[in-house]
């Protein structure tokens, strides 16, 4: 199933920027052509979620939030540069599910998408990231974010958390880590292996995520 986004925003370059990096997450998204008539194409679309500036022609995004709210319940979410404490109120109560002061971070900006939808539907089964302890994998572009923070990841380091997160639960043993990592083309051996899972945890310490790798003795390592 293929989520669509609607985006109600008169900036162009940031309209199109969300386009391009939501499709490259498998999402269809759509910006609005004709900002009178924002309900109609609200309803000809059905999204799944709308991404809704405040400063819009004619009509401003409250009024909008209002007359999708007697539409749908489908989750709304605000962008604007006005991001003082009364705007984020008068959104929220006028049925916002989030809001995003710009400028932001294209990444950010995805992760509160999915956290949203992750909330409102069931998507799990086809999502293209693994997540535990706050932490996201994803495996459409290899990226590891710790909340807002981006956490840089070598390939093998990379590997190795995308094993460890796909079998979350289960042991993984040191055997088996080594052979996924040969697969994609690095040697390793014993000791490359400590030295990978090692800095791993360094970074994923740094992030505010101590022990998230723990070691079964013996065995392997596991999501703790």
């Amino acid at each position: 199933m293929v989520y669509k986004i609607l985006i109600v925003e008169d900036d162009m370059g940031i309209a199109q920027a969300i386009v391009q990096r939501a499709a490259t997450w498998g999402f269809e998204a759509r910006c609005v052509q004709d900002f009178l008539k924002v309900s109609e194409e609200f309803s000809e679309f059905s999204p799944h979620l709308v991404l809704l500036d405040i400063m819009l022609p004619f009509y401003n995004g409250y009024h909008w939030c209002g007359e999708l709210r007697k539409l749908s319940n489908v989750p709304i979410i605000f962008l604007s540069s006005a991001s003082d404490n009364m705007n984020i109120v008068m959104a929220m109560n006028m049925g916002a599910d989030d809001f995003i002061a710009k400028p932001f971070d294209m990444e950010v900006l995805i992760l509160k998408i999915q956290a949203l939808l992750r909330r409102s539907y069931d998507f799990s089964v086809n999502a293209p990231f693994l997540e535990h302890r706050g932490a996201v994998l994803n495996t459409a572009d290899q990226t590891l974010y710790v909340g807002e923070q981006k956490v840089k990841l070598t390939k093998n380091e990379y590997r190795i958390l995308f094993v460890l997160l796909k079998d979350k639960g289960k042991v993984v043993s040191r055997e088996k880590l080594m052979e996924e990592l040969w697969e994609s083309e690095s040697f390793v051996d014993e000791n490359t292996l400590t030295v990978n899972i090692n800095r791993l945890r360094k970074k994923l310490a740094s992030a505010g995520l101590d022990e998230f790798i723990a070691t079964k003795f013996g065995v392997g390592y596991c999501i703790s």
